[in-house]
């Protein structure tokens, strides 16, 4: 490998903000941020979403509040040009 063209190859922490959950993995990522962790300082990277909190590997699924956004778009606009029926 040439000298001085490849980006630093390191451990990186990524903390996820959702549940605090932190893993090392190893990076290219540049960041300005440094944790301690496990006795050593290490670059810090903030996620929102990591294995332990996506649905789809906790099995548990977030409600999300469609149903309000819903209701304010039908009453702005009612059914005009709507070619599913309103499920009351």
């Amino acid at each position: 490998m040439k000298e001085g063209i490849h980006p630093d190859y390191r451990d990186v922490v990524f903390q996820d903000m959702s549940n605090d959950f932190k893993f090392i993995t190893r990076s290219t990522i540049q960041t300005r941020e440094t944790i301690e962790f496990e006795g050593a300082t290490y670059p810090l990277v903030k996620i929102e979403v990591s294995s332990e909190s996506h649905p789809f590997y906790t099995g548990k699924h977030k409600i999300v509040d469609t149903a309000g956004r819903v209701d304010k778009f039908r009453k702005k606009f009612g059914t005009v040009g709507s070619k599913t029926s309103v499920a009351e």
